[in-house]
């Protein structure tokens, strides 16, 4: 038997509410709790989403800002306009759903530890289509990761250096006491996960040759290696990391 759903009770707030009840029942599993947890934060998120595009129905905010960081949380650079999902940020919005930007409006895109953290291939071409749409002719967009090729050369014996990595992504985490071996830092490239129900996991790893592969498909003229420049990158990235500068 097929149940249609009924309309009032499965708005996204409705849907929260009966989460929220699963998650207090002392028979939930902790699978499930997980996987509600998961759904929760998606629906928060879609919640944030979804007011800010009433404002814009048309997915193109009034502004045009000419630099523009996407997916900073709490790192800001000076003279950038922040776009994230969830707060701190200028403009909360779900950029797996479009970069709410006007085409060829801007300068320079600047993004880094982002692009692993939404679903790939879908919104993760999807969003290197819309840098490519909104970028000046002669912008550019710089985007940094985890580097994926860097801890897979080191296995299994890992580095002198493999401690220092494990302080600097996983120092300020509760889980540190648990991430012991080099192998721990392969397993955060790929799938690096966090019970705080604000965080994405990773869901997937890139190299260098993978970007370039991606934004290259995606129409950019030329995709290459980026200095690192602390002054826009965050100074704890750049151990363990992949950057590209991409220009249409």
């Amino acid at each position: 038997m097929t149940v249609q759903p009924d309309a009032e009770t499965t708005t996204p707030d409705r849907l929260a509410q009966q989460i929220a009840e699963l998650l207090r029942q002392p028979t939930t599993t902790h699978g499930l709790a997980r996987a509600l947890r998961a759904a929760e934060k998606e629906l928060e998120l879609h919640l944030t989403h979804l007011a800010s595009h009433r404002a814009w129905p048309n997915g193109r905010i009034d502004d045009t800002p000419r630099q523009v960081q996407i997916g900073g949380g709490a790192h800001r650079i000076d003279g950038f306009f922040n776009i994230d999902v969830v707060p701190p940020a200028d403009l909360l919005w779900d950029v797996r759903e479009g970069i709410p930007l006007h085409d060829g409006s801007v300068d320079e895109l600047f993004s880094e530890h982002f692009l692993e953290h939404v679903d790939y291939p879908r919104s993760a071409k999807h969003y290197a289509l819309e840098a490519h749409r909104v970028l000046a002719p002669a912008g550019r967009l710089i985007t940094g990761v985890p580097d994926a090729a860097f801890v897979l050369s080191q296995y299994p014996d890992g580095t002198p250096d493999s401690e220092r990595m494990i302080e600097k992504w996983y120092g300020k985490r509760d889980c540190l006491a648990h991430i012991n071996t080099h192998l721990d830092l392969i397993n955060y490239v790929f799938r690096d996960q966090d019970d705080d129900p604000t965080y994405h996991p990773h869901y997937w790893a890139y190299d260098y040759r993978k970007l370039v592969q991606l934004f290259s498909e995606a129409g950019f003229a030329t995709v290459e290696p980026w200095n690192f420049d602390p002054r826009l990158a965050n100074p704890k990235r750049e151990w363990g990391s992949v950057y590209v500068i991409a220009t249409k």
